[in-house]
């Protein structure tokens, strides 16, 4: 019997879809350096996850937005957001679901569904996310937005209020305050790491829509 197909379209490190995929799913991620314009999906899809880069749209460059538009960078990022709803338009899936941070897709696709913040989930930290589709809700179990530890002895360490971004502990242990993925530094993998699927949605959104 064939395991039924997840296509993760512009799915980055697959966060989003890897319970699906620990579940033994058929899961497709589409990702760069492939171009999911020219995607052309398989019949009898399953499900579909979709995370357009959010370069072009998020609040959080609004400062850019008429620098990126002079160079195409809105045409750009429309393009590929257009390719993901064809996907699905094609493959009509069972259930289908598209995320982006709070911005200006909106304007360009309508409303989105609902909104939710990682410790919706219980992952304690914030980044306020869009997400449209036709599926089943995952229920909210929220946590207090306090903060995470991240590290090789992270385990166990009691949380708190630090004045610094990140506050550097003993044996590499890191504490990462609630608004962490908004104060990343400048580095080749800023974006990805900014765009990686809070842990918590990503299992509840399986639970949800097996």
């Amino acid at each position: 019997m064939s395991k039924p197909i997840i296509l993760d379209l512009c799915g980055g490190t697959g966060a989003w879809s890897q319970p699906y995929r620990d579940a033994g799913y058929d899961v497709r991620l589409v990702t760069l350096p492939d171009d999911v314009r020219y995607y052309k999906p398989p019949r009898r899809v399953h499900g579909v996850l979709a995370a357009p880069p959010c370069t072009d749209f998020a609040s959080s460059g609004t400062r850019w937005w008429k620098a990126k538009d002079k160079e195409k960078g809105l045409l750009e990022g429309l393009s590929i957001v257009a390719a993901c709803l064809r996907v699905i338009e094609d493959t009509k899936p069972k259930w289908w679901a598209l995320e982006n941070p709070v911005g200006r897709l909106p304007r360009y696709i309508g409303k989105w569904r609902y909104t939710f913040q990682p410790f919706d989930y219980g992952d304690p930290w914030t980044k306020r996310t869009c997400i449209w589709g036709e599926h089943t809700i995952p229920t909210k179990t929220p946590v207090a937005p306090v903060g995470t530890w991240q590290g090789s002895h992270a385990a166990g360490k009691p949380l708190g209020i630090v004045d610094h971004p990140l506050l550097l502990l003993e044996e590499g242990a890191v504490f990462l305050p609630p608004d962490w993925i908004h104060k990343l530094g400048p580095s080749a993998d800023r974006a990805e790491k900014r765009s990686i699927t809070s842990p918590g949605f990503a299992r509840a959104f399986f639970e949800a829509n097996p």
